[in-house]
């Protein structure tokens, strides 16, 4: 009889150790929230911009949490617009300050996306499961990750975008034949006409990075802007004549990156939803990540300083696009050249100068050779759950220069958005790179 106390004894004191075992959070837990993300933006359908904000704030509140315990890592506090730091934890005894990073990260997602429920479900399932391994250090470290998303999101709502949802639409109504006009199947308004208003991170303005004009419109065949649409209607049909199965076609279907694509049958209208050129720079981030086997706040860095240059890159990009509005390839060669000619790919709702994809491209090349280094191979399959094939590639500039080429092959940009806003992103990246030291290390 004497026995069973000694037995409940034993058993307690091993409940006890088990209590007080240690919730581990890897890299792989951050990629699988942002991966989360990303399939929430597809779903509910968000236009490239908006899915640069919705990718970086939650990435910096994660990231301020790590820097603020991790000694070879620096706050953002001082080198991004008005943000301060972060609230110092009251009690660091059982914080887990990777968990409240990801804590963090899932909150402010979750605020930013409209299918919170998908958010929700992730988040509750590792809720679940790191209550059972230790409830006290859960609960201590899902409170301070809350009261930083709390923190992080005062600060992202002075940003400027909720104004901007009530600005007004951008208007089609002109008699400038150089204008962009609203192009088929969809014929949809430009989307984000004031995204040039939403306050940046790095840069001084929206316009510090401003490209020189892109050619005069002009349809005499002599001048240099009918000569780059004449390139757009020859090289489409070339490309057109080698059939699905071509270099070409693959590339610019691999880099389309357009999350609502029109498909019409008859009378009926659906769209196929893909990821943003952001969202694919991102994904290209964790392939990186995980070859170079970074561990959970050199994964958070990675993810934030990239995700950073692509909001700026979008902020740039758009504030020429509503500058110059300058009319899409599609609308003038239908008019002049063919009237059933179609673009390989679909046409996106905003106006042509500068490529978007090229400035993103550009800029998130160069931060992620920033990270990674020159000259680094990877093979990209992001695309793989759009159907696509694995693409490898000997650099991230390398990965940029055929994510620029890309849009002249789907016949949307002119050549000159695509090199103008190529060198456009790698000047803004190379901005953003020397002027945020999130490395201790950094010169």
């Amino acid at each position: 009889m004497k026995k069973y106390p000694i037995l409940l004894l034993v058993l307690m004191a091993l409940w006890s150790c088990q209590e007080k075992e240690n919730i581990q959070i890897t890299s792989e837990d951050f990629h699988a929230s942002v991966d989360k993300v990303t399939q929430v933006m597809v779903h509910d359908i968000f236009s490239p911009p908006v899915a640069s904000r919705i990718f970086a704030y939650p990435n910096i509140a994660a990231y301020e949490i790590m820097a603020s315990q991790e000694s070879e890592f620096n706050s953002l506090v001082g080198q991004i617009d008005d943000l301060s730091a972060i609230p110092k934890p009251t009690d660091t005894k059982q914080l887990n300050f990777e968990l409240a990073a990801l804590v963090a990260h899932m909150e402010l997602s979750k605020r930013l996306i409209f299918s919170e429920e998908m958010v929700e479900s992730f988040r509750d399932s590792l809720y679940k499961k790191w209550n059972a391994i230790n409830s006290t250090q859960f609960q201590k470290s899902k409170d301070y990750g809350l009261e930083v998303a709390d923190f992080i999101g005062q600060w992202m709502n002075k940003d400027n975008y909720k104004e901007t949802r009530t600005m007004p639409k951008f208007s089609v109504y002109s008699d400038d034949p150089s204008r962009w006009q609203p192009t088929p199947p969809a014929y949809m308004d430009g989307i984000e006409p004031h995204w040039n208003q939403i306050r940046p991170f790095t840069l001084d303005s929206a316009a510090q990075f401003k490209p020189a004009p892109p050619p005069a419109f002009s349809m005499n065949k002599d001048s240099e802007f009918f000569k780059e649409l004449e390139e757009v209607f020859i090289i489409s049909n070339e490309i057109t004549s080698k059939g699905d199965s071509s270099e070409e076609v693959q590339i610019a279907q691999f880099w389309d990156c357009n999350p609502y694509v029109s498909i019409t049958r008859g009378h009926l209208m659906f769209a196929t939803k893909k990821i943003t050129p952001g969202a694919h720079w991102i994904g290209i981030t964790k392939i990186a990540c995980r070859k170079s086997e970074f561990d959970f706040i050199s994964t958070v860095n990675a993810y934030t300083k990239t995700s950073i240059g692509i909001f700026e890159a979008f902020i740039s990009c758009w504030d020429e696009k509503y500058r110059s509005n300058l009319i899409r390839p599609e609308t003038l060669i239908n008019k002049y050249f063919d009237d059933s000619w179609k673009p390989i790919l679909q046409t996106p709702p905003f106006p042509e100068y500068t490529s978007g994809h090229s400035v993103v491209s550009g800029c998130a090349s160069t931060v992620l050779t920033s990270i990674f280094g020159d000259n680094y191979q990877f093979d990209d399959d992001t695309e793989i759950t759009y159907g696509l094939p694995v693409r490898s590639f000997e650099s991230f500039n390398k990965a940029a220069d055929e994510a620029a080429v890309s849009r002249l092959y789907g016949g949307i940009h002119y050549r000159a958005a695509i090199d103008v806003g190529l060198e456009q992103g790698r000047q803004l990246g190379q901005f953003v790179v020397k002027k945020l030291k999130l490395e201790a290390t950094s010169k």
